[in-house]
């Protein structure tokens, strides 16, 4: 039976898995800065829809204050 931790005496077995690693870490951080981009303009978006909200209720107590 083998033992539960393996460590190969070879140690290029080790590049697969560290190729591996390095690839997911990529990954993870390529989504990590598309999620902040889109979070980014989606904020900007907010802030100018929240500008013109503000904008037009203070038109519209301009307005009722001038009747």
């Amino acid at each position: 039976m083998m033992p539960f931790l393996y460590f190969p005496e070879d140690k290029t077995e080790y590049i697969p898995a560290l190729l591996m690693l390095a690839l997911c870490i990529l990954l993870a951080y390529l989504a990590y800065r598309f999620v902040k981009r889109h979070s980014e303009k989606q904020e900007e978006k907010m802030k100018r829809f929240e500008q013109q909200v503000m904008e037009r209720i203070e038109q519209e107590q301009y307005h009722e204050s001038g009747r």
